[in-house]
Formats: C-alpha cells, structure tokens, sequence
C-alpha cells in the first residue's frame, strides 16, 4: 500500500515528517491549549525561501553598520538600504507599506517605533543618539526582517545601559523561545528583565509571525505569564522584537500616522531577530 505523502511538500510519508508533530498538536488542542493553525507552520520550500531573505536582510543591517555616524541623515542611511537590497535583487519590504514613504524605519532617542527617514535639520545624527534602525526585505516573494540599535559617538551611561539592557531582554526571549513552550515564556521573560533595571516595555507592539508576508499570526508580546499563550511548534517563524523605555511605558502618535514617541520625552530601544522554532532551540534567521 502506499504511503500517503505529508503536506509539507517535503516529498516524504506523512508518517515519517509531520504526523507526529500534527499528533502531538491535536492532544495540546483537545486539553484546551492555542495552538497554531497549520498556515503557521512553514514548509521546507517556504523556509528555503525566507533563509535567503533573512540573508539579505541582515547583509543589508551590516551595511548601515558601515556607513552610520555623527554628521550622516537618517534620508541618506535610507538611502543606502534601498540601493542595496536592490542592487541584489530584493526590494525593501517597508516601503509602500500601507503608504510608508521610504525604505526602513529609523528611530532616533525617543522615538519607539515607525520613525521616518529624512534629510531635514533634524535628521542629521549627532553624538549621544541611539538609533534603531529596522529593515525588512522581501526576496523572490518571502520575507526577512530585524532591527539594531546603533550608538552614535559617545553616549551617556543611562542609555548605554538601556540599549544593552534591551538587547539581554531579546536574548532572554530568545532563550524562552522552545519548541512545545508557550508565547507566554518569551513575554515573561523580557518583562521580567526590564522591570529589574527600571525599564518599562511597551505594549502596543510586538513580534510577529513572519516569512511568506510581512506580518502574520501570531502576534508575539514582550510581556505576560509563562506557561500562557500559544503553544510554540516546530517549523513557525516568528519575529522577537523587544520595545524598551527608559522612563513610563506609555506612548502616542505623531500626526503624520506612523513616528510613535515615549509619552514621558525618555529614550527608547529596541533589538530585532527573525527567529525559526526548531526541536533544538530557535534558529536566528536574521539578526
């Protein structure tokens, strides 16, 4: 008789590649536990296509690494990421998006999120900044994305501990990041860590799935209770993106719909991977 084949795509029997994942997955489901569905769980021609984007997207991270300093815009740094995703083949996965104007999002100081490029007076970087800058880059039709922060000449020593604060919390949520755990684990983790140093985590947003679109279910928050949320499954690709204030965790909008502020005026960071859930820990996709 033969074997049925899994829906993977993998060419495989079903028996030998997904069943025991989707089996163990039915028992999680019938004791009430959230579950993926099975559109988050991403099949080898989907992971070798967003391997290649994450690639890309993190060489185009490295390049901003070579050209940020004092005295550059954030327009020009701009700039630079779209002609360098293009130039190999990619297109910049912000721009367009929902209208956003330009390529990547830079963040300057206080601003937490969404900041916009530009060559204005007050994009020109100065010593003492911290800047996050996020890409996400779209290759052959999948998707990589992740953010660094970026200290411009000397800063001072609150907010060098704020970045490097940050970047512990994306490792701790890394760490929490284990297959058959929980949503829950990798928010736990991170909030646990920035409440200790005095930090507050911003809530409204978060991590996402991500790979075949630019943000998909589910929704991945940077604070909440272990042993709580989703369960995390072999084969989901999601983003882990801790948003850290120095001051309040409170928030607003500038009037231009994308550039989010810290409503307290204090400093902001955030650190950025696209990470696979493997069997053996989270694989870093892009960085």
């Amino acid at each position: 008789m033969e074997k049925e084949l899994c829906w993977c795509g993998s060419g495989h029997a079903y028996e030998d590649c997904h069943k025991i994942i989707d089996d163990k997955i039915a028992i999680l489901a019938a004791q009430g536990k959230e579950v993926p569905t099975r559109d988050m769980i991403k099949t080898p021609e989907q992971l070798e296509g967003i391997r290649k984007a994450c690639a890309l997207n993190t060489a185009a991270l490295d390049e901003v690494e070579k050209h940020i300093k004092a005295g550059i815009t954030t327009g020009e740094l701009d700039r630079i990421i779209y002609e360098f995703i293009i130039s190999h083949g990619g297109v910049p996965g912000d721009l367009g998006y929902y209208g956003f104007p330009k390529s990547v999002t830079i963040s300057v100081n206080d601003v937490v999120c969404h900041g916009i490029p530009g060559d204005r007076p007050y994009d020109v970087l100065k010593p003492g900044d911290i800047v996050n800058v996020d890409c996400t880059t779209v290759l052959d039709g999948y998707y990589g994305d992740a953010s660094r922060m970026f200290c411009i000449g000397k800063i001072n020593k609150k907010d060098k501990e704020l970045v490097d604060v940050t970047k512990e919390c994306l490792n701790r949520g890394l760490q929490a990041a284990q297959a058959w755990g929980y949503l829950g684990d990798i928010g736990a983790a991170i909030a646990q860590l920035a409440h200790k140093h005095g930090f507050s985590v911003v809530e409204e947003f978060g991590g996402h799935g991500v790979g075949v679109d630019m943000h998909e279910e589910p929704f991945v928050a940077h604070y909440g209770k272990r042993k709580t949320g989703m369960v995390l499954v072999p084969g989901m690709v999601i983003t882990i993106e801790p948003m850290i204030n120095a001051g309040r965790k409170g928030i607003y909008e500038e009037e231009d719909g994308w550039t989010i502020r810290t409503q307290d005026g204090k400093k902001s960071a955030q650190w950025e991977h696209t990470i696979l859930i493997t069997e053996n820990g989270p694989e870093i996709l892009s960085y």
